[in-house]
């Protein structure tokens, strides 16, 4: 019986498992880690089982969307520590980077001719789910999808939902039915597999692995690769160490302020992972685990649900805040994504908003600028230029002003559909943490999604509005100004 939850582990395809077959397949795509993640855990539960050598594949393509030195170089630096970590294991870890688009087809399909079973990450955003489907009908061998996500598993939520309170008690009802079927910390530790086997010839031959400096990123290592070389690394590293090390001191030195501070552009005390759990390098439950151990709580202390955005945990009001945005608001974009292959479509949009914005769609605006002027931080307003700035610089947003950042190009946009374009283009080309279903919630709560109808007004109609000088007079920006200012 697997420790693996039977709720987080789905066939994607029809075939058996063939006993008789060389090795197990890790074919890993979302959960870039070695610790913490169910899909690893399982391949290694069928590596015991089989008696057979473990496989990790682990492989970047050059033509996804929006590919740029600044994405590849996160997600190599991840790739250079899972092959430190993995280093002496009983384990064959095979980092593939594709040095011209179409040169990695055929890769998955080679090893997998050789494989007992395959294994992979379930992920519900981004052109992972229909790679995955492709996939699962070429080979000819059963692969599975594993979900490690989140604490709690996409296919628990049974019915889409609508607003962040209708997921928060529907959350504190399930949770407690899955948060202690916990990942293994370290799936690979004491646990004895089979000795790696060198990989097929003609695979090692035709598809060569990742070169150590490749694998880096060092400086002049990603010129050669066809990609947007327009958008630059910057300086936050990849990896599951980095990760970690980040969340340590949020734990030790922010997040005692998190519940007062997190929305002053000033105060340091937001937790820096959310490019982490895009990629995969940090697991939320290990963010949840080690924030449970600060906090010295048990289960036993959460009360009744009642949907309540502080006081049902029992932990700290900072730690409260946090969870709030780890688990409901993260989660809930995640479960949307699941059920919505449209989540990144105008017509996704609840059917409140839609109208609001068709009517407004025509009012005059005091501002309007192109795509060009948006990206090249070209407007009025001082406040947004300097939060574009700090996108184009280092590949994030502040949380607050992100949310301004949204509201303003739908203000200045000609069109709603258009300020939606233009804020799906530059977040996903240049937010490290972007092409993911928490930032698809975040520019989509700008157009109303989990949100409520407000009061009327020009453009916005019944949407949410927010403003630069309502923001400065509310917190102090004259820092992040000097900072990300002209």
């Amino acid at each position: 019986m697997s420790a693996v939850p039977e709720i987080r582990i789905e066939a994607a395809n029809a075939h058996d498992v063939r006993p008789s077959a060389d090795f197990v397949l890790y074919w890993m795509v979302a959960q870039r880690r070695v610790r913490w993640n169910f899909a690893l855990q399982r391949a290694v539960e069928w590596a015991r089982q089989l008696q057979k050598p473990l496989l990790v594949l682990e492989a970047l393509r050059s033509d996804y969307p929006w590919a740029s030195p600044r994405l590849h170089a996160f997600l190599l630096q991840g790739m250079a520590e899972n092959a430190r970590r993995l280093a002496g294991k009983r384990v064959r870890y095979f980092p593939y980077v594709e040095p011209r688009p179409g040169a990695g087809r055929g890769l998955l399909r080679a090893l997998a001719k050789d494989a007992c079973v395959v294994v992979t990450d379930d992920f519900p955003c981004f052109f992972l789910p229909r790679m995955i489907a492709r996939a699962a009908s070429q080979v000819r061998v059963r692969l599975e999808r594993v979900d490690s996500n989140g604490l709690l598993p996409l296919r628990a939520a049974e019915r889409e939902f609508t607003t962040a309170y209708s997921f928060r008690r529907f959350l504190q009802k399930e949770l407690p039915n899955h948060w202690t079927a916990s990942p293994r910390a370290d799936p690979l530790a004491r646990v004895r597999l089979a000795a790696p086997r060198a990989l097929p010839a003609a695979v090692g031959k035709r598809w060569k692995p990742a070169s150590d400096r490749l694998l880096r990123a060092e400086a002049g290592s990603l010129a050669a690769l066809p990609l947007a070389h327009a958008v630059a690394p910057v300086a936050l590293a990849g990896g599951s160490a980095q990760g970690e090390a980040v969340l340590r001191r949020f734990l030790k030195s922010r997040l005692g302020g998190y519940a007062e501070h997190r929305n002053e552009p000033q105060v340091a005390v937001t937790s820096g992972l959310s490019a982490y759990l895009h990629f995969g390098h940090v697991s939320a439950h290990q963010v949840f685990h080690d924030l449970v151990r600060s906090e010295g709580w048990f289960p036993g202390e959460c009360g009744h649900p009642d949907g309540r955005r502080e006081g049902w945990w029992g932990m700290s009001r900072s730690a409260e805040a946090f969870l709030d945005q780890l688990v409901t608001w993260r989660e809930l974009g995640f479960a949307f994504c699941a059920r919505r292959s449209d989540y990144a479509s105008f017509a996704s949009l609840p059917e409140w908003a839609r109208n609001t914005l068709a009517d407004h769609a025509h009012d005059a605006r005091t501002h309007r600028y192109s795509r060009q002027d948006f990206e090249s931080a070209r407007t009025h307003d001082a406040l947004w230029n300097a939060a574009q700035t700090q996108l184009l610089r280092e590949g994030v947003i502040h949380n607050y002003l992100r949310m301004l950042w949204g509201k303003k190009i739908l203000e200045w946009s000609p069109t709603p559909r258009k300020a939606l374009a233009t804020m799906i283009e530059l977040n996903n080309k240049y937010a490290l943490d972007g092409r993911d279903p928490n930032s698809y919630s975040g520019i989509f709560w700008c157009l109303g999604r989990f949100d409520r109808p407000w009061p009327e007004r020009n453009v916005y109609g019944k949407i949410r509005s927010m403003s630069s000088k309502n923001t400065a007079r509310k917190f102090n920006v004259a820092g992040y100004m000097a900072r990300f200012g002209a």
